[in-house]
């Protein structure tokens, strides 16, 4: 727990630094250019449970629109905010192993038992977006911070065995609860934050590419003492390209 706490605090430091940056007005050069596009990309993602689950990463697709509004130049750095409204599925993939780290084996189906569960979001993220480089025509750098919410629009579950022909014995990681429990908080919030490089090809747009990682700071269960699960926050890495075209420049 104060590993999380210590990354949350960290994350969030970074966070109102940079947006702190993005957001200075009339210190440099004064720009006014809003561009608005698109982003497709893959989300892997899995779920900080305590008590533990063992896990590997849930594989799911993420896309939306974005809209970026460039506010400065800071002597080489350009100053934007930029936004997206983004559908993705995250969720978790466990990895049901015994005590050798083989796959536990279900005795009536005769394979490897698999769970997985899939968590639909509608996702909303703010970034100060801060880059270096070419501004209007070749490739510059660029690194972005800031807080994401997001809105459970359901769920689904990919499991290949019963809750009554469980392999339990087998198992080096026995729980097994949330199996029946549907996610409880809808709401979904935390900070995100990424690195990419971006290509401006003049009249035919901008093109970007990043990788970003996002924090939960809220939790899919209850997690009261009276609660199963001490912690159930979902985080992940998400590898996104983006189109942007110019509608005032």
């Amino acid at each position: 727990m104060h590993k999380d706490k210590s990354l949350t605090r960290l994350l969030m430091v970074i966070a109102m630094l940079l947006a702190a940056n993005g957001i200075k007005a009339q210190i440099g050069e004064h720009r006014d250019d809003l561009s608005i596009g698109g982003n497709a990309g893959v989300s892997l993602s899995s779920v900080g449970f305590v008590q533990k689950v063992n896990q590997g990463q849930h594989i799911g697709p993420t896309a939306g629109f974005s809209v970026r509004y460039v506010c400065e130049k800071y002597y080489s750095m350009v100053c934007s905010v930029l936004g997206e409204v983004n559908f993705a599925m995250t969720g978790w993939k466990e990895d049901i192993l015994d005590r050798q780290d083989a796959k536990v084996i279900n005795p009536t189906r005769g394979r490897a038992e698999e769970y997985s569960r899939t968590i639909n979001y509608l996702q909303i993220p703010v970034f100060a977006h801060l880059a270096w480089g070419k501004e209007h025509k070749g490739f510059n750098f660029f690194i972005q911070a800031g807080p994401q919410i997001g809105v459970c629009l359901g769920e689904s579950t990919d499991m290949n065995f019963s809750l009554d022909n469980i392999n339990l014995n087998d198992r080096s990681n026995k729980t097994i609860e949330q199996y029946s429990m549907e996610v409880e908080n809808k709401f979904d919030y935390g900070i995100a934050g990424g690195l990419g490089v971006e290509y401006s090809a003049g009249r035919l747009g901008h093109f970007l590419l990043e990788g970003r990682y996002y924090y939960g700071l809220g939790n899919i269960y209850g997690s009261s003492k009276r609660d199963f699960f001490g912690k159930s926050n979902i985080n992940g890495i998400m590898i996104k390209a983006t189109y942007l075209f110019d509608l005032k420049h």
